[in-house]
């Protein structure tokens, strides 16, 4: 006799931004293992995308590459559309792109009175606006169906702050917001939504690469300030993505989960 799954999320067709690499992927696969009815895998890169789609396809899933930058609305509603077309409406988002966008990357270097003020605008399009459009694009699906589920990756840069990185710290804070205000719009069509705030996750780089990043002090110092002493994995996102997805998680709505193996306690 088989044990029921816990996490079936029922067939729904999901959505997962930033999911060509690192922990969109992991995301994006293990929906698939519990009973998605598709995956549509997005990145800004479009081989990507692809490569992942395919992954989740030799597990007999199916996946479609929806290649777009989360900052252009129109991008993401022409996604909708070719979704619609090949796995049905997406009644599950996960917005998981995020640091700096395109071609960026999420160094801290200066204080926030010394930064020129055009880099702003790449952490808050991908970080707050990317959220945005993406909720825009695909809750019309959630609402006429009368279920779905947004989760929303987040960072604890934004939930208590963190020097160097004002910019980003605030739009990931305006995301966490976000989240609670829809909850309350959503939870009559049986709509949750729920953000994951995420610290350090292993670096993907080569293994020696990796070897000499977790030999330094700076590594030591960093991780030192972690109640679980590693970086996070993919898996562990993964696995409370899947869950907040699940009818598991019904009745969980307008929640900020941390999850940085104790680096920033929630009361």
């Amino acid at each position: 006799m088989s044990t029921p799954d816990i996490l079936d999320l029922g067939g729904q067709v999901a959505v997962v931004t930033g999911a060509g690499q690192n922990a969109g992927r992991g995301i994006a696969l293990e929906l698939a293992r519990h009973n998605a009815g598709g995956i549509a895998v997005n990145d800004f890169v479009p081989e990507r995308a692809e490569a992942v789609a395919e992954e989740i396809r030799a597990t007999g899933v199916p996946a479609l590459a929806v290649p777009f930058d989360v900052g252009d609305l129109d991008a993401i509603k022409a996604a909708d559309a070719a979704i619609r077309d090949k796995l049905g409406a997406a009644t599950i988002l996960v917005n998981n792109a995020g640091m700096a966008g395109p071609g960026g990357s999420l160094r801290p270097a200066l204080n926030f009175w010394e930064e020129n003020p055009a880099t702003w605008d790449r952490y808050l399009r991908t970080n707050l606006y990317g959220v945005y459009n993406a909720c825009f694009a695909f809750i019309p699906n959630m609402v006429a169906a009368k279920r779905g589920r947004i989760v929303t990756i987040v960072s604890d840069s934004g939930r208590v702050g963190e020097p160097k990185l004002a910019v980003y710290a605030s739009a990931k804070a305006g995301a966490q917001g976000f989240v609670r205000s829809i909850a309350k719009e959503l939870g009559r069509y049986n709509v949750t939504s729920n953000a994951v705030s995420l610290s350090s996750l292993m670096p993907d780089m080569p293994e020696e690469k990796l070897a000499e990043l977790m030999a330094s002090d700076q590594a030591k110092a960093q991780l030192a300030r972690y109640t679980i002493r590693r970086y996070g994995k993919s898996a562990d996102v993964a696995g409370l993505v899947t869950f907040l997805c699940s009818g598991a998680a019904e009745w969980i709505t307008g929640q900020t989960y941390p999850l940085n193996g104790g680096y920033a306690p929630s009361m």
